[in-house]
């Protein structure tokens, strides 16, 4: 059983490292699905061990920060964000500082994935009609995502996911991972201005579309409902059942049915982590991988130090990917101490800008915007990706070694 096991989770983490596999449209959520099927089939895990090993607080707060999203979705919010930025008579530059804000201050807050997949075409759009390119503004979109989501406990699902592992105090989190998450997003601004200096040099033309309608009630109830879903992880009550009652209270309205809000749910993303969740706890379970992790920190290899963590968080994140990563570390290490868990979070969600397959934001971003006619491709992502997640997990680490 033990060769079974190490064997559907080799599979699985290949192919998540990979996408898809060719001829198949079988992609990392399936991967998953599939993966833990056959360790169900085979005897490997039953029913109770799947019910004990899928972690439902953390898929909790991960489906009502959607719901919170999808409000804000159907209100217009995003829509007027994009429009702010692509039509509101900026010069490029400030374009591009508009971008890094607006998306890294979105993604403190709500998940970053869906803050990408709601803005990116609109951006495209506002961007083609001025006549500037738009993939300086993609690569800041995805780039600011990801370090503003780095901010917070509840900016994007791995960080949720680490959040609710190890009990963090939202404020706690917030002071160690705020100040190097800011100064990620200038780094972010920084690097993307020097690399497309000559395209944000092109001033455009002056932009002539009308503001998109939004629903003004259903953006201050949006507003009322993150302030409730902020009081929830600051006061000391449950956070999954804070979130959920939250959520439910956005689910009932006299103009948007459930039906029209559940669709903006990422459910593939939910059962990317059911999936994960127990494929990873078969395979901790072994015997041969805990004495394989043992010796690993016996040889002075321990996860929790910054000279390990970093290179590891880079290195997993930029293969199978940071959400995947994070699952199987903290299946592997549940021992891990607050600190561990806020450099994990930080340096993973980081770690996520180097490659286009760093992270699922990236991803969004480039077959969001590849559906409107802008392709954005793995060496445009690289030219930037690479310096700005190596400045930027450089402040991280030093910001960490003076903290903890």
């Amino acid at each position: 059983m033990t060769a079974l096991v190490l064997g559907v989770f080799v599979a699985v983490y290949a192919g998540l490292a990979l996408g898809r596999l060719p001829g198949l449209a079988v992609d990392r959520t399936g991967f998953a699905l599939l993966g833990a099927l056959v360790l169900f089939a085979a005897g490997a895990i039953d029913g109770a061990g799947i019910a004990a090993a899928v972690d439902m607080p953390t898929l909790a707060v991960l489906f009502g920060l959607m719901v919170l999203s999808a409000q804000f979705y159907v209100s217009g919010f995003y829509d007027l964000c994009a429009h702010r930025i692509a039509d509101g008579g900026a010069s490029p530059r400030r374009l591009l500082a508009l971008t890094v804000i607006v998306s890294g201050g979105l993604s403190a807050v709500l998940a970053n994935d869906v803050v990408v997949f709601a803005m990116t075409p609109l951006l495209c759009h506002g961007l083609t009609a001025r006549g500037l390119d738009p993939r300086p503004y993609l690569i800041a979109l995805a780039g600011a995502a990801n370090a503003g989501s780095a901010a917070t406990i509840i900016g994007n699902p791995q960080n949720i996911l680490i959040g609710q592992a190890g009990g963090l105090d939202f404020w706690r989190f917030l002071a160690v991972c705020g100040p190097p998450a800011l100064a990620a997003l200038a780094v972010v601004y920084a690097t993307v201005a020097v690399v497309w200096r000559r395209s944000l040099a092109e001033p455009g033309r002056l932009p002539g579309r009308e503001p998109p309608p939004v629903d003004r009630r259903g953006i201050v109830k949006a507003g009322l409902a993150t302030v409730a879903l902020l009081a929830c992880f600051a006061l000391p009550v449950p956070q999954a059942t804070g979130v959920l009652v939250v959520a439910g209270a956005l689910l009932v309205s006299r103009r948007r049915t459930t039906r029209e809000m559940l669709a903006h749910v990422d459910w593939p993303l939910l059962l990317l982590f059911a999936g994960l969740f127990v494929i990873t706890d078969a395979v901790a379970a072994l015997p041969a991988v805990g004495e394989a992790v043992a010796g690993l920190q016996a040889a002075g290899l321990e996860p929790s130090r910054l000279g390990v963590m970093a290179p590891l968080a880079l290195a997993a994140s930029n293969t199978i990917g940071n959400v995947p990563a994070v699952v199987l570390i903290l299946a592997l290490l549940p021992d891990l101490g607050p600190a561990a868990l806020h450099a994990l979070a930080l340096l993973s969600t980081l770690a996520g800008n180097l490659l286009l397959v760093g992270s699922l934001a990236n991803l969004i971003v480039a077959e969001r915007a590849a559906g409107v006619g802008v392709r954005l491709g793995f060496r445009d992502h690289a030219r930037c990706g690479v310096p700005m997640t190596l400045a930027s997990m450089a402040v991280a680490v030093g910001w960490l070694l003076m903290v903890t």
